[in-house]
């Protein structure tokens, strides 16, 4: 391991807590690494891969993490790959036959990756050493950003005859933490947590009404940005937001550049690459910009509007200061910008009536459920993660259980006329190619392909055309150039074990269940607040969150360490609600749906999403975004919205 270390990677010694997480791994242990950001997770399995016998499958969230651990492993010399939605199918085809072959030590791919029935099919004949999970907190729906597909991992590990798991995360509450090692069945022993603790960030909570934020962001940078570059990062809540600050700063002789998820994916990576290259050294950007950036030299953080959770404040200010020398992170945001984040979480809570269609379309489906998630998103009017957290729900309820998932539509364009292709094989391969070429709708180029037809020619001909030899024979034409293939319509299959279920009785649990995620979410928002009110230390509160007590009591580097406690601004008031025409904001809505006639009802909580601006299955259907009324209340905390209009509904002033 030592000599690993230094031959390959460079390093005379490990950092903190890499060496036991390294141990656990190459002695056959599953093992967990909670580390600060930055802190070399990421070392915990790069190092085993090149120790252990078989693959190294790597769960990622994001193509930036991949991308980034993928360059630092392609300067060391270790041959790793990832398989995403950006390549081409030649592109994926080539890094399959290298892992196939052994050639690719290391693979990395996102959780959605493991629905793709030919992937599976492909992954299921490689023999694997270690599933690494990064980002683990993901697993657990108390973590801050809970995927409900990472809860499948540890079937997935089971399915693929994976010995050990290794998790990675720089965000994990002692509840998470205890979520994640059950999953996995990781002792407690092998879980190692270096503590949250970072003696060279100073914390600074020095809040600004919303009015003049911007010229106090202007005054703070402009003398640390003057004499010499100093990476920063100006975090932003709204897209909007990012493209509006970065031009203030312009204006104002700080040459600054937005980022956020509506630039189209080349823009982005130009953004970063030029940030990494020290080319653009002031970033204003939503949260999609930070993560997998190893950038070791940021001088300062700002959040200019509050973060989603401690959680989030935690991994943003951890990308500050990652050579270990001194580095501030700043929060100037109010209390103005809590109801967008509120709003956020109001938005992912589904209606009882959009969960009971869910509920219906199930039992209604038999005892095999096949559904397409956006198809069955825009039907209930659930946002597609909610949706997904909510099959998921019903999985550990026991009344469904996910047997496969496969694309309904295939097609091919032959590249060498069909009796060439036919006659590459002998015997029954032979006359199994000619079933498949026979079973095919063909169009001017493109053959559409037929299961059902070509399940009936397999009985009349006596040949196996089961579904997977027929896609691992397709993969196989394409491999030899034979063939272009495309899928398209990834279809979810379940098995619905308890048909007899009573339906209102589990919509009303399933909401219940949605209502409590909410208000935890809610109240994790408000402990965030309290964290940046605090009297005692930061850097000590902080660390506590994460079940961490090696804190210095006072670490004498953040704003209430030096007598300067924080107490956030409130929002501008606003009019009071009861002065809202109510029929003239609705209106046009309220007509939409009633030409729509798809029987969704106008409740108070569907209202209350159109005026707060939230985006809906539904409201992208119908356009809603068009209609005066939508967002017209978007600056009132949704909850209010939501119980005045439950209100007059109630006597009657608003149509239902």
């Amino acid at each position: 391991m030592d000599r690993t270390l230094q031959q390959v990677f460079g390093y005379d010694d490990f950092r903190p807590g890499q060496r036991p997480v390294i141990e656990a791994v190459v002695a056959g242990r599953s093992a967990a690494a909670i580390f600060p950001t930055g802190s070399g997770k990421s070392l915990c399995y790069q190092l085993p891969a090149l120790h252990l016998p078989h693959l190294t499958l790597v769960i990622s969230p994001l193509l930036a993490l991949m991308q980034d651990q993928l360059a630092f492993l392609e300067r060391h010399g270790i041959r790793a790959a990832s398989i995403d939605s950006g390549q081409s199918r030649e592109e994926a085809a080539a890094v399959m036959e290298g892992v196939a072959h052994g050639e690719i030590r290391i693979l990395m791919i996102s959780v959605e990756r493991l629905k793709n029935e030919r992937f599976r099919a492909f992954i299921r004949r490689v023999p694997i050493s270690l599933m690494v999970v990064d980002e683990a907190h993901c697993i657990s729906e108390w973590g801050h950003n809970f995927r409900p597909d990472y809860l499948k991992l540890p079937d997935h590990q089971r399915e693929f005859g994976i010995p050990q798991v290794l998790l990675l995360t720089a965000t994990a509450t002692p509840r998470v933490i205890d979520d994640m090692r059950a999953r996995f069945d990781i002792t407690e022993s092998d879980v190692t947590a270096t503590g949250f603790y970072r003696g060279n960030l100073d914390l600074q909570v020095a809040p600004i009404e919303a009015s003049r934020r911007a010229s106090a962001l202007v005054d703070w940078l402009r003398p640390r940005l003057a004499d010499r570059p100093a990476p920063t990062i100006v975090y932003v809540t709204l897209q909007q937001t990012a493209e509006r600050l970065a031009a203030y700063l312009g204006k104002a002789g700080i040459a600054a550049t937005a980022y956020h998820a509506g630039l189209d994916g080349e823009r982005r990576e130009g953004i970063q690459q030029a940030f990494m290259a020290g080319q653009v050294n002031c970033i204003v950007a939503t949260i999609a910009f930070g993560m997998g950036i190893d950038k070791a030299d940021i001088r300062q953080v700002v959040h200019f509007d509050l973060p989603k959770s401690i959680e989030n404040y935690s991994q943003e200010i951890g990308r500050a200061g990652r050579d270990g020398l001194p580095s501030e992170c700043l929060m100037l945001a109010g209390r103005d910008t809590l109801g967008v984040l509120e709003t956020f979480v109001y938005g992912d809570t589904p209606e009882p009536h959009g969960i009971r269609r869910v509920i219906d379309e199930l039992l209604a489906a038999g005892p095999r459920w096949e559904l397409l998630l956006n198809g069955l998103s825009q039907h209930a009017n659930i946002r597609p993660l909610p949706l997904k957290t909510l099959l998921v729900q019903l999985e550990l309820r026991g009344i469904i259980v996910p047997r496969h998932a496969y694309f309904a539509d295939y097609r091919f364009k032959l590249l060498c006329e069909p009796e060439a292709l036919v006659e590459r094989f002998q015997g029954e391969r032979r006359d199994f190619v000619q079933a498949i070429l026979d079973a095919a709708r063909r169009a001017r180029t493109w053959h559409e392909l037929d299961f059902a037809t070509l399940e009936a020619f397999g009985r009349e001909r006596g040949l196996d055309t089961g579904r997977s030899r027929v896609i691992t024979a397709l993969d196989y034409f394409v491999d030899k150039g034979w063939l272009e293939l495309q899928s398209r319509q990834l279809t979810e299959v379940y098995e619905v074990l308890r048909p007899d279920l009573d339906p209102a009785a589990l919509s009303d649990e399933l909401h219940g269940y949605f209502r409590e995620k909410e208000q935890a979410e809610i109240a994790r928002l408000h402990a965030m607040l309290a964290l940046f009110e605090s009297d005692a230390c930061l850097s000590r509160r902080l660390a506590e969150w994460f079940g961490d007590d090696r804190a210095p009591q006072r670490c004498g580097h953040c704003s209430a360490c030096r007598g300067h406690p924080a107490r956030l601004p409130a929002a501008a008031p606003l009019p009071p609600l009861e002065s809202q025409n109510t029929e003239a904001l609705l209106g046009g809505l309220l007509e939409r749906l009633e030409a729509a006639g798809d029987g969704h009802p106008a409740t108070p909580d569907l209202q209350a999403r159109f005026l707060c601006g939230i985006t809906t299955p539904l409201f992208t259907r119908l356009k809603a975004r068009q209609l005066p009324g939508f967002a017209a209340l978007e600056g009132y905390p949704y909850a209010e919205v939501q119980g005045w209009l439950a209100g007059q509904s109630s006597v009657g002033g608003v149509r239902v």
